[in-house]
This record gives structure tokens, sequence and C-alpha cells, in this order.
């Protein structure tokens, strides 16, 4: 009895091992590509790094066994909100080539501030959670519930983001349509 408990605690160990293995996979791919995303100097390119860096949150939910909120991530984020930003790149004629036009000597006060935001946020986190631990027996949301939520309760700020969202594609359309 004693050598299945161990060899069990041996397999848990080994997939908590693994788990945080894709884990900071997916950090490091989300970190790389949201870097050279800001960094880009080419449109088109930085969209595609958003596109990354999207889809590498969506495998944290995978991870983190909200298959609903990672599909609905693939589905909002890398599908409608990709090909809207790639619309409105296309319609308001962006430049697609590399423009050097868009550094400022202000790049380092966005730093500074980007900086000062990360460190509020660290000291934030740290003293509201501190050394707290996530519960052993976690059970996830059935999908029923969080679709009940999503399209109960908040239905109204879902419909609302649908309609802004269209409005910024007509937006698009229309500054397009102007030259």
């Amino acid at each position: 009895m004693t050598a299945a408990i161990l060899a069990q605690e041996a397999l848990s160990r080994t997939e908590s091992g693994v788990v945080n293995g894709f884990f900071a996979v997916l950090a490091i791919v989300a970190i790389v590509s949201a870097l050279k995303m800001v960094t880009s100097s080419n449109v088109v390119h930085a969209a595609l790094y958003l596109l990354v860096v999207l889809s590498a949150v969506a495998g944290v939910y995978v991870i983190l066994g909200a298959e609903f909120v990672a599909a609905t991530q693939v589905l909002v984020y890398l599908g409608a909100i990709m090909v809207l930003l790639l619309f409105g790149v296309m319609l308001t004629r962006a430049k697609i080539g590399t423009d050097t036009d868009l550094d400022n000597e202000q790049r380092w006060i966005g730093a500074l501030v980007g900086a000062g935001m990360l460190a509020v946020m660290t000291y934030s986190l740290w003293e509201g959670f501190g050394d707290d631990k996530l519960p052993d027996t976690m059970v996830p949301q059935p999908t029923q519930a969080v679709s009940d939520s999503i399209f109960g309760t908040y239905l109204v700020p879902f419909e609302a983001l649908s309609l802004l969202l269209l409005a910024a594609l007509i937006g698009a359309v229309v500054v397009a349509r102007r030259d």
C-alpha cells in the first residue's frame, strides 16, 4: 500500500513538472512575442506577433483547465479581433513596409511608465496574496455555468462590445473611403 502511494506521489510530481515546463515555454513565447510586437516597425508584423501572444495565452488557459475560456480566446481574440485589426490596417492604407517615422524620443518615458506599472502591480499582488497557495482540490466551473454567466448576467455588455467592434470596422471603411 505504501509503494502505491509513493508511486502516485511521484507521478503527480512528474505531471506537475511537465505542466510547469509547458507553462514556462508558453510564457517565454508570449513575452518574446510581446516584446517583438511593441518593437516592430512593420504594422502587419506587429499584428502577427499579437496573434502569437494571444495564442500563447489560450495555451495557458488550456493548461489551467479552462477549456471554455481557451476556446473563447481563440474565437474572439484570434478570430474576430485579429480580422478586425487586419481589416483596419488594410482599409486605412497603412504603410506595409518598415516605417521609421513610428519611433520618437518619448519611448524612454513609456518604458519608465511601464516599469512603474509593473512595480505597482507586483507589489499589489504580493501584498494581496503573499504566500497563499491555491487549493489542491480546485474544481473547474462547468461550461454551462460560465456560458449562463456570460449570456445571462452579462448579455448587454457582451452585445454592446459587438456593436462597438462593428462601429470600429465601419469607421475604418469610412476613413478609407475619404481618400
